[in-house]
């Protein structure tokens, strides 16, 4: 079956919009710069693992699965959109996540738990796996079947929302009357990133695909792990499309200040000094795990011309996330950044 025919569920509000970053362009005043809104789109806030959960929670539903599960840490936006888009079906919503219990529920656990999701801790990430099997036993034992949902909605069949969207992407720049020469999205567990690659491809689109990593990694291995997981995907859904690592760009930033920061969920200043720069620019809101980071790679890119060069357009993808900033350990960490970059006054 073509990719374009492929069954799926109606979980999101599509197209997503694509608009122009109009203070943002005329700050750095290089080129024209646009923002894809897929953290518009539904359910729970949505975000980039929407297009993807279309797609697997459809194979969930023809298997005759009751209950879903899905993994992450404990502030996995992916978890959260997983758990909204099973309520919304009328599957039963449960997460393994990584890093223990936490004490105390904000940002993306808050909303997991105001959708009623079933939540296992687990205090040792090596025993996640073994943890999961004896949860789906558990539920199983229920009555229950269990569609598991790997970790960011990546694998090939997941893949097929982020290769869609390029196809929403180019008749979105027809409508518009727009050119776009560069798309610069997130990479993390490589579904959207892999995705986009092939699109493009498939699509025959105009523009090139450069990602910004969420965590650290050596340069090289993402590279080729990327390059398989699209070849894989290609393969899955009979594209007829080869990727080499050619294809696969991915801006790491200074060696001394990664775009990645220190790790996956660590406050970072550097990074949440961009999250400050659109807010204050386009009264659009980045989180500081996935997008802030992406968003501080894109500004580096136009200044410096080593990916987007003088008069080139660009296009950022909006993955969604917002949420995390109301998470209680950066919420601690910014009142200091915060109080500096606002007037407060007491009467």
């Amino acid at each position: 079956m073509a990719i374009e025919n492929l069954k799926k569920v109606q979980l999101g509000h599509y197209p997503t919009p694509l608009e122009k970053m109009g203070n943002i362009t005329k700050m750095l005043g290089k080129g024209d710069l646009y923002i894809k809104r897929d953290d518009t789109t539904g359910p729970a806030f949505g975000g980039n693992k929407t297009r993807k959960l279309e797609y697997l929670l459809r194979e969930a539903l023809d298997t005759g699965c009751t209950a879903v599960m899905t993994f992450g840490g404990t502030q996995t936006n992916h978890g959260r959109t997983t758990v909204g888009a099973a309520v919304k079906l009328g599957l039963k919503p449960i997460l393994v996540l990584s890093g223990g219990d936490t004490g105390y529920l904000s940002g993306n656990l808050t909303l997991d738990a105001l959708m009623g999701a079933d939540i296992y801790f687990v205090k040792d990430p090596a025993k996640t796996q073994e943890v999961a099997r004896e949860v789906i036993k558990k539920y199983e034992a229920n009555g229950d079947k269990v569609y598991v949902v790997p970790a960011g909605g990546s694998n090939p069949l997941g893949a097929a929302g982020y290769i869609m969207s390029v196809k929403e992407i180019l008749d979105q720049m027809k409508e518009q009357n727009i050119k776009i020469d560069h798309v610069v999205c997130t990479v993390g567990s490589m579904g959207t990133f892999a995705g986009m690659i092939l699109g493009a491809k498939y699509f025959k689109a105009p523009f090139d695909i450069i990602a910004v990593p969420v965590s650290p990694a050596p340069k090289g291995q993402k590279e080729k792990d990327v390059v398989k997981f699209a070849n894989e995907a290609s393969q899955f859904h009979g594209l007829g499309v080869t990727v080499t690592e050619d294809d696969v760009k991915i801006a790491y930033g200074p060696d001394d200040v990664p775009y990645s920061g220190e790790a996956y969920n660590k406050p970072d200043p550097v990074t949440r000094q961009a999250i400050i720069t659109l807010a204050k620019a386009e009264g659009i809101m980045l989180d500081p795990t996935y997008t802030g980071k992406t968003f501080r790679g894109f500004l580096d890119m136009v200044k410096d011309g080593k990916y987007i060069k003088e008069g080139e357009s660009a296009l950022f993808i909006h993955t969604g996330g917002a949420m995390a900033l109301w998470t209680k350990e950066h919420l601690d960490d910014m009142q200091e950044q915060l109080r500096a970059n606002c007037n407060t006054t007491e009467m």
